[in-house]
């Protein structure tokens, strides 16, 4: 039944509808609608239709999911909320398109690999060759993206599949390359010794959004250092330093005290002998130190001692005061986190160290610390330990204390303009818009304490870094020929950059040959791709081992997944023809759904790049490009029962299909909409699901050495004494694997039942509907229904059904869905089932008004179900489509535009016409006067099928006598058999609705009068309770004077309304007897 089926086929025999099996099983249906989809092109767009001017785009990207492991219900709810939109807005006419693809995570990826790859082989990543160790985590990639894949298709997720992209696939690598080639090319891009967060589990370089700081209790401990003489002779004095780290000591080349601490700026230009070490370091005045306070409210002048030790290698404000002192920054520490004197720690130096230091090395630096802390005991050099609690450094993959640690590495220059000014500029001028827009601020304050991006990580799976390096010497005057062209700019597709092999300066082109005079010199080449790489490896450039941070690819994703930076080619690579057309159709995309972890990881850098990378499209400057996407949504971030972040590496999470197999997609969908409300965080407490019984449990749980509480790896069944079964914790953790006699257990909760219910009353629901529908003669008519016409039931869910699907309308909009939801629930649940079908059911075989409005509306709400529910909406539509009635006017339903499939149908489109006011107050006076008489029944224990005897005031009588469909309606759904004015002829109960009386009889053997007086009795009492303290409240002047008048007024009235109904429950006992 569509608009585009104007022409009714006229049958005047009854004839039988196709039916719906008894119940709705979805996993007789859901994969075999999903290929159905697939099958009719139902998911593909089309970016010409959009380039034409023929549609209007809806682009989604989905936020690429890591490669490390399976989906949890986290990607489940924001994946349900972006397919939300899609399908919506799909219905709406909108070239909608979702893009899909997947993220190679490299640091968390490689860790996944290195683990399993010692649990199963015993070796490291460094005993295989490069090539073969990132064969083996390509493997991984491909096993568990197919895996994803299929979650997401499980889901119902209508990606545009044919366009599937990962991070490091041909396409999206050259959108890399270009990137960096560009940024290096414009200086954006540069090579720089600083101290970067140090993961010293993963061993690369972090950036500061991948550190999160953790509250940790530890010690302050004070140490004491002797003052020296200009020999080196102590003098018999000492400085105190304070420190939470005591293991950097070893590294220390400076003691600092404030210009301005009175007694103690007397010891600044001398020197103290550093323990353990022997180097003679300076003491020096610098007005970052604290003075200490013992009263003060800050910790950090309540625990100084006024002496600051400085480690440039290890503190990033340490190196602050290093680089305004000049002073040297010695690493005592290599990449795993131990002591080392290999990484900058001098040899000469190290050789006047005592035996003591030769003990540290290769200790782990926590052991060190302790070492060090009983070496300072045992020579009276420990002054004191206070306990303190402080903010440290983790990494947000192996999730240990990250270490500052001095390198080498690739910055992007973030804090330019032209990136750091176009995020800001996104926001306050360009149309940026957050959803909650409290986001906003996060956003924009991230951007006001902007360091440059570290972008080189220490791994070998992700992008290689295109740059490659040649170190030139001194005065090598033929080796400095050979680059020359690439200093002199004249190799097309290179960009070099020159740095001081001395002091780490970049040298500018013009003075390179200058600088080889003095000093060597880094020349540092970058090649496009298309650029061979032979002719200066001939020469001695070799490539840099490292690979890019994860988030630069990922910060190209509006683009990369689109073809820039050459459509053409991508074309070729993929097969898909319509790439040329793809970033003018939907760059900017409509919206990003993701979460507020990510906001400066991602969503920052997004904009930078999009707006610096394709400012060329709208021939403006770098930085003034075109934004990724107008609106920003940030869903909630599901937890755990614990109330942690559902994570993959935690094994907390759960896997969306555990539910789908229990209560279908449909239920978990719209669960997942019902919880996406304006907060910020969803707990999901759930239940293990026994793999020997099938049935549910309540988890042991244990802490992990991280603090964090998981289910304990293995779990005893409470159902099957002596069987066990492992959890996925066990699995991620290491410390359990599935066995036939011990498997996997799965997750699921009775969370989800209240959706399967909805699901199974839609179902429910259409099948009468089609039974009653199936019952009547085929009409005849081929006018339209006019919604004047028709009976006040009909109006009032017609304007219900309008108002609802333009609530809709809006909270889609706004990105309301547990709104979205709720009025969707409530609109077949309540409206349509509990009253509506109800109240036709006398009237239906007989009106084809009628039956039109009831086909219009279910139909209606199918549609707007669907995005929600797709996979039962759809399966229902498959026989719905078979129903016929009259038109209505001002409501339109247009016909699917492929494979007559309902997720290509069109959205309701329903005029104001149909929305009637009257019939809607009209109709809540009948829900008011049905629902007290239920409420009566329900209290009497009537039972269902009797009918009573009503009897009206005069007012509600006359009503009754003038409205013949608002009495059959009462009749019907409140179960009477009669309305009359008469005295009853038996015992009656009273119905009191506000100010107005009434009875009700008829009611057989059910009234108890004993009972009844009694429950009268009771509400007397109440009601005598509430009339003693409004006229209390009325009598007090100082209520009556000082309220206000509208106050007071209502006041009195209740009181009024309290006596008239103790009046008439009194009334009610006398006629018991």
């Amino acid at each position: 039944m569509t608009n585009a089926e104007p022409t009714i086929e006229h049958q005047t025999s009854a004839g039988a509808l196709p039916e719906l099996p008894k119940q709705y099983r979805p996993a007789d249906h859901e994969q075999g609608i999903f290929q159905r989809w697939l099958d009719c092109g139902a998911f593909d767009a089309d970016p010409n239709r959009v380039v034409s001017g023929e549609a209007k785009p809806f682009a989604v990207l989905i936020p690429p999911p890591n490669v490390t492991a399976r989906l949890h219900l986290g990607h489940a709810l924001n994946n349900t909320l972006q397919d939300v939109l899609v399908r919506s807005h799909r219905m709406k006419g909108y070239e909608a398109m979702w893009m899909p693809g997947t993220d190679h995570a490299g640091i968390a990826t490689q860790t996944v690999v290195e683990k399993r790859l010692m649990q199963e082989e015993g070796k490291r990543r460094t005993e295989y060759a490069r090539e073969d160790f990132v064969a083996r985590v390509q493997a991984f990639k491909d096993d568990y993206e197919g895996q994803i894949t299929d979650q997401l298709r499980r889901l119902g997720a209508s990606c545009d599949w044919k366009r599937q992209r990962f991070t490091m696939d041909t396409v999206c690598a050259r959108a890399v390359r270009e990137a960096f080639y560009r940024l290096f090319k414009d200086g954006l891009i540069y090579r720089g010794k600083r101290l970067v967060n140090w993961d010293p589990v993963t061993q690369t370089a972090l950036a500061d959004d991948e550190v999160d700081m953790i509250d940790v209790d530890g010690f302050f401990w004070y140490l004491r250092y002797p003052v020296v003489d200009d020999k080196g002779n102590a003098t018999g004095e000492y400085v105190t330093v304070a420190t939470t780290r005591p293991e950097t000591m070893l590294g220390d080349t400076a003691v600092a005290v404030n210009p301005t601490d009175g007694e103690r700026a007397m010891f600044i230009g001398k020197r103290v002998k550093l323990p353990i070490v022997n180097r003679i370091i300076p003491i020096i005045g610098d007005d970052y130190v604290v003075k200490p306070d013992p009263e003060s409210s800050d910790n950090k002048a309540k625990y100084a001692s006024g002496f600051l030790k400085v480690t440039p290698a290890h503190d990033p404000n340490d190196w602050q005061i290093g680089q305004r002192h000049s002073l040297d920054a010695i690493n005592v520490m290599a990449p795993n986190g131990s002591i080392s004197n290999q990484h900058g720690w001098p040899e000469e130096d190290f050789a006047q160290a005592e035996t003591f230091a030769s003990h540290l090395l290769n200790m782990d630096r926590y052991e060190a610390r302790e070492a060090i802390v009983a070496w300072f005991r045992e020579k009276s050099l420990l002054e004191a330990s206070k306990p303190y609690t402080h903010a440290v450094g983790h990494s947000y993959r192996s999730h240990v204390p990250v270490e500052p640690y001095l390198s080498d590495q690739w910055y992007v220059k973030v804090t330019d303009d032209a990136l750091v000014g176009a995020a800001q500029r996104a926001l306050h001028n360009e149309g940026l818009t957050f959803h909650p827009d409290r986001y906003a601020h996060s956003y924009s304050a991230w951007h006001e304490n902007l360091r440059d991006w570290c972008i080189s990580r220490q791994l070998w799976w992700g992008h290689q870094i295109p740059v490659w390096h040649k170190r030139i010497e001194a005065n090598d005057v033929a080796a400095f020929a050979d680059v020359e062209p690439l200093i002199n700019r004249t190799v097309q597709g290179a960009s070099i950059q020159v740095v001081s092999a001395a002091t780490g300066d970049h040298v500018d082109h013009a003075d390179a040959a200058d600088a080889l005079a003095i000093t060597d010199i880094d020349v540092y080449l970058c090649l496009e791709d298309t650029v061979h790489t032979a002719q200066w490896e001939a020469i001695g450039f070799e490539r840099d081992p490292d690979v890019l941070d994860t988030w630069f690819s990922s910060a190209l994703w509006p683009m990369s997944t689109m073809g820039w930076p050459d459509a053409e080619l991508a074309a070729r690579d993929t097969g898909i023809t319509d790439f040329p057309a793809m970033l003018r159709a939907f760059n900017p995309t409509s919206v990003l759904s993701t979460g507020r972890d990510i906001i400066t990881l991602w969503v920052s850098r997004m904009v930078m790049f999009n707006r610096y990378l394709l400012a060329e499209m709208d021939n403006a400057q770098p930085g003034d490009g075109r934004l990724p996407f107008r609106d920003v949504f940030i869903h909630p971030t599901v937890q755990d029962g614990q109330g942690q972040k559902m994570s993959k590496s935690l094994g907390n999470g759960v896997d969306p299909l555990d539910v789908v197999e229990t209560h279908g997609a449909d239920a978990l969908r719209l669960t997942m909409c019902q919880i996406a409300t304006q907060t910020q965080d969803v707990r999901m407490p759930l239940e293990i699901i026994c793999p020997h019984t099938g049935k549910m449990f309540e988890p042991k749980m244990t802490t992990t050495p991280n603090g964090h509480r998981v289910t304990a790896p293995v779990q005893d069944s409470p159902f099957e004494p002596g069987k066990q079964m492992v959890t996925l914790y066990g699995v991620v953790s290491g410390l359990a694997k599935p066995t036939e006699d011990m498997p996997l257990a799965s997750c699921s909760s009775p969370r989800f039942d209240a959706a399967r219910n909805f699901c199974t009353k839609l179902w429910n629901a259409t099948k009468f509907a089609m039974m009653m529908l199936g019952e009547v003669e085929r009409t005849t008519h081929k006018t339209p229904v006019d919604p004047a016409d028709m009976s006040f039931i009909d109006k009032w869910m017609l304007s219900k059904l309008a108002k609802a699907v333009k609530e809709i309308d809006n909270a889609i909009s706004e990105y309301q869905f547990a709104h979205y939801s709720q009025v969707a629930y409530d609109l077949l649940w309540r409206d349509f089932c509990d009253w509506y079908i109800e109240a036709i059911k006398p009237t239906l075989k007989s009106d084809s008004r009628q039956q039109a409005v009831l086909a219009h509306t279910l139909e209606s709400i199918l549609r707007v179900l669907h995005p929600l529910i797709p996979f039962v909406t759809e399966t229902i539509w498959g026989v719905w489509k078979h129903v016929e009635t009259r038109q209505i006017d001002g409501v339109s339903l247009p016909a699917p535009r492929k494979g007559g499939m309902l997720c290509t149908a069109g959205w309701p489109e329903i005029d104001d016409v149909c929305i009637s006011d009257d019939a809607e107050q009209t109709f809540e006076e009948l829900r008011t006067l049905v629902s007290a008489i239920r409420e009566v029944r329900a209290e009497q224990q009537v039972k269902p099928r009797q009918k009573i005897t009503f009897h009206p005031n005069a007012a509600l009588a006359a009503k009754l006598d003038a409205d013949g469909d608002f009495s059959r309606a009462l009749c019907t759904l409140a179960g009477i058999g009669e309305i009359t004015t008469a005295d009853p002829k038996s015992r009656s109960i009273p119905l009191v609705i506000g100010s107005d009386e009434h009875a009700l009889s008829d009611l057989s053997d059910a009234v108890d009068a004993s009972a009844e007086r009694e429950q009268f009795a009771k509400r007397i009492e109440e009601l005598t309770k509430s009339e003693k303290a409004l006229a209390g409240r009325l009598s007090n002047p100082g209520y009556v004077d000082k309220a206000p008048e509208h106050l007071v007024n209502q006041t009195r009235e209740q009181l009024e309304r309290t006596r008239e109904e103790i009046r008439t429950l009194t009334q009610a006992m006398e006629q018991l007897g």
